[in-house]
């Protein structure tokens, strides 16, 4: 009886340790299989940064046209398309257009300037407006004093006619709405008065041509209407009163300074301003 009861104790204790070692076994197989899931969480973070760096190059350019806009108004000189303007060298034109041409592989941006009258367009960059000298039409209040102007009494230098020709077409090309309006009262002669010389009467269409287109677009009226108050003022003109008394009593005619006419010896003829 004993020896059969030992028996059945062995078989259990062989069962034990028999199922130790498959459980182990599953054990070891799951461990390797987390190990290659742990390089790809590295893999996965690297693109998510590159998005990132991307977005800031793209913020840089969007600054960049504000920049360019306060030059190109710069340059401009707060001038705009279809706005009339004085050049200097030709008088009252028109702004056309305001486009860009490329020379020598540089973009230059160019004021399309229309003279009607003179039948011409010309170019001028936007950054050489202030060198030139263009500006906007004078104000009602210069254009007032320029007719003024036109009312006083004549100033004519005791020089050469030569040298006094060169000074008047300073004024006439200077843009100085007042200084044409001087060479317009110092050129201008009355029907009492002599004939002028061919280059004083081409002087002195210059400067009333000049004068009256200005103040025409600023009156928005014609230039016939400027010129006949043009020559209204210059009519009210000491000088001219003057001349038109004595002329009367037969006494001839006086210059600007009250002598006769070509006492000091300057001779006003075209072989004389060629020389």
């Amino acid at each position: 009886m004993p020896n059969k009861t030992a028996k059945p104790a062995a078989k259990a204790t062989v069962a034990k340790p028999a199922a130790k070692p498959v459980t182990a076994k599953p054990a070891a197989v799951k461990a390797p299989a987390a190990k290659p899931a742990a390089p790809k969480a590295p893999v996965a973070a690297a693109p998510a940064k590159a998005p990132v760096a991307a977005a800031k190059p793209v913020a840089k350019p969007a600054a960049a046209p504000k920049v360019e806009e306060k030059k190109v108004v710069t340059q401009r000189q707060g001038f705009k398309a279809n706005e009339f303007v004085v050049y200097p060298a030709h008088g009252v034109g028109q702004i056309l257009a305001i486009e860009e041409q490329e020379i020598a592989g540089a973009k230059l941006e160019l004021f399309v300037i229309n003279f009607i009258k003179d039948k011409m367009t010309l170019r001028v960059p936007t950054a050489k407006v202030a060198n030139v000298g263009m500006r906007k039409l004078s104000e009602p209040a210069l254009v007032k004093k320029a007719l003024e102007t036109l009312k006083g009494r004549a100033r004519v230098k005791r020089t050469m006619w030569s040298r006094r020709a060169q000074e008047y077409e300073a004024k006439i090309n200077s843009g100085d709405i007042v200084a044409i309006a001087e060479v317009v009262r110092d050129l201008y002669r009355s029907e009492s008065q002599p004939e002028q010389s061919y280059s004083e009467r081409q002087l002195y269409e210059a400067a009333l041509d000049r004068l009256s287109r200005e103040i025409a677009v600023v009156q928005h009226s014609t230039e016939t209407e400027a010129v006949k108050e043009i020559e209204a003022q210059l009519a009210k003109s000491p000088r001219r009163t003057n001349a038109k008394a004595e002329a009367a009593d037969g006494e001839g005619d006086t210059d600007a300074e009250g002598d006769t006419d070509d006492s000091d010896g300057d001779d006003t003829t075209v072989a004389d301003e060629a020389a």
